[in-house]
């Protein structure tokens, strides 16, 4: 394996072989097979720009052919920065084939995090587009490129060279890294996780099960098709190596975007819970029907109040779930009663998903008490790479993930996610989890979003402080304090301090960016 990634005990690795985990093939060769299949079915719609299978994987043969002419060779890594266009899907295929290693930055990383990625992966080449929505993508290339040695190639997407000579495609090895994708923490840079061929076919083959995704389905994706939700959940892959049509967007208006599920005939997306409220604020203005829709809900907490408003005001069909780009995933299933559907986010994906909930000693603990995720698995990666240190404190001796999330899990298996380990605070003593209160804030009528934090405070440790969006003037921020404890919300829950704001900061996967809070306090207070 790649030097610097941490490889499955071989035992462990024979077993997933002989269960039918891992099938021994690589992500390219299960790409070209989709693409003579299905090759004059539409594969990606983009605007005015629509592609048939054929049409994908004769662009993914010329990005191979000039990749190859720059010298990129099986392993080398290749960050790739792109928005949901069809470049990515023509880009990330190539390199596929290639055996080389897409390193997935989202469209909004800038210089810093650049630097990042390309110093950390090694990365020889950095791909991007020469301008999108009025950013200069390529001087931004450039930038990156003076501050990294060893970034050899700044290539631009739309500007390939389609007289590059032909080539023979390497045997690519499917025990090997076939992409890095991001850790999505929100404290730091992110680490880089190592998917092989074999555990992300799985993936990508297990999710469309799970989600009945066929040839008859037609995906949107609205979140960055380089974060594992929209790329491979069952997402962009998933979905064309079931035969499906994939509808590519990045505008951020709820308008815009369900005007393309009626145009495309959408039949699933993948959303954030924040996504999802404001399409129901949008509908509440403009009636919507969403009627035979599917909506997959994760990456943040979706309360039972939000999933059951979704379906009174888009008149949608929808799912949970639980993922993390390190591996596991948990679903609720298309047939799950409405008891499972509203208030978890369903159970493992895999027979062989090992998981524990475990207390702060390490200690195991029964259904329907919290503690801490941990996992083992045919799709969980054994460690980041080049991250000695980190590996140490993410992974148990015997190989169980870290997640970070505070869950509990019910006798059916179904986990319900109950916080971040890191986003429990300490107010003298008691333990207030943030993810509660702020379950509790947007059961109010009048409040759209929130965000809870801790703040160090010399008395109490740390200091509640609940940042709110407010759907209007008429709600007081002492109504609101006074709508908490008459729903029984602990005295030590109520919130130190409420703060009113125009909207929160998001990291770039949606989720409420604590980090951001924390310094606009700091600012504050200094």
């Amino acid at each position: 394996m790649l030097e610097g990634c941490v490889p499955w005990p071989d035992d462990v690795a024979e077993q997933y072989r002989r269960q039918g985990y891992w099938q021994g093939r690589s992500l390219g060769d299960l790409l070209v097979d989709a693409c003579a299949t299905y090759a004059g079915k539409t594969a990606v719609v983009c605007g005015d720009e629509r592609l048939t299978y054929a049409e994908v994987a004769a662009r993914a043969d010329q990005a191979a052919r000039h990749f190859a002419q720059l010298g990129i060779r099986p392993l080398d890594r290749v960050v790739v920065q792109l928005p949901n266009v069809p470049e990515f899907a023509a880009v990330v295929f190539a390199l596929f084939r290639l055996g080389a290693i897409p390193v997935m930055a989202l469209p909004g990383h800038r210089k810093h995090e650049l630097v990042h990625l390309c110093g950390h992966s090694g990365a020889r080449a950095l791909v991007v587009l020469s301008e999108f929505r009025g950013f200069d993508y390529r001087e931004l290339g450039r930038e990156v490129q003076q501050h990294v040695a060893g970034l050899e190639q700044l290539v631009i997407a739309d500007e390939l060279d389609a007289a590059a000579p032909a080539i023979e495609y390497p045997v690519v090895d499917p025990s090997e890294p076939a992409l890095f994708l991001l850790s999505g923490g929100t404290t730091g840079l992110p680490k880089l996780i190592p998917r092989t061929h074999d555990d992300y076919a799985y993936n990508l083959r297990a999710s469309a099960e799970a989600l009945r995704v066929d040839g008859d389905s037609t995906y949107l994706a609205v979140n960055p098709v380089a974060h594992n939700s929209a790329l491979g959940c069952p997402g962009l892959f998933g979905t064309m190596l079931a035969g499906g049509k994939v509808v590519l967007t990045s505008t951020p208006r709820p308008a815009e975007q369900l005007a393309l599920i009626a145009a495309e005939g959408v039949t699933f997306t993948t959303l954030v819970p924040a996504t999802v409220r404001l399409w129901i604020d949008h509908a509440q203005r403009t009636p919507v029907d969403l009627a035979g829709v599917h909506l997959q809900i994760g990456s943040s907490k979706l309360t039972p109040g939000q999933a059951e408003e979704a379906r009174k005001f888009l008149n949608c069909d929808l799912s949970q779930w639980f993922g993390i780009g390190e591996g596991l995933l948990t679903y609720t299933r298309l047939d799950d009663p409405d008891e499972v559907t509203l208030n978890t986010e369903g159970r493992a994906m895999a027979a062989d998903d090992e998981i524990r909930v475990a207390d702060e000693h390490g200690q195991e603990v029964g259904d329907g008490v919290d503690g801490e995720l941990l996992t083992r698995g045919p799709y969980t990666i054994r460690g980041y790479y080049r991250a000695e240190q980190q590996n140490a404190a993410a992974f148990t001796p015997d190989g169980f993930f870290r997640t970070g999330d505070l869950v509990r899990r019910g006798p059916d298996g179904n986990i319900v996610v109950v916080g971040r380990l890191k986003d429990v605070i300490n107010r003298a003593g008691d333990k207030v989890p943030a993810e509660d209160v702020e379950e509790q804030l947007v059961a109010h009528p009048g409040v759209r979003d929130a965000a809870v934090i801790g703040v160090e405070d010399a008395v109490l440790g740390e200091r509640t402080y609940a940042f709110v969006v407010l759907r209007d003037d008429s709600t007081s921020l002492p109504a609101l304090k006074a709508f908490l404890r008459e729903r029984g919300l602990a005295t030590y829950k109520i919130p130190d301090k409420l703060v009113p704001v125009a909207e929160l900061p998001r990291t770039p996967v949606g989720k409420a960016d604590k980090v951001a809070l924390r310094a606009l306090v700091a600012d504050r207070a200094s």
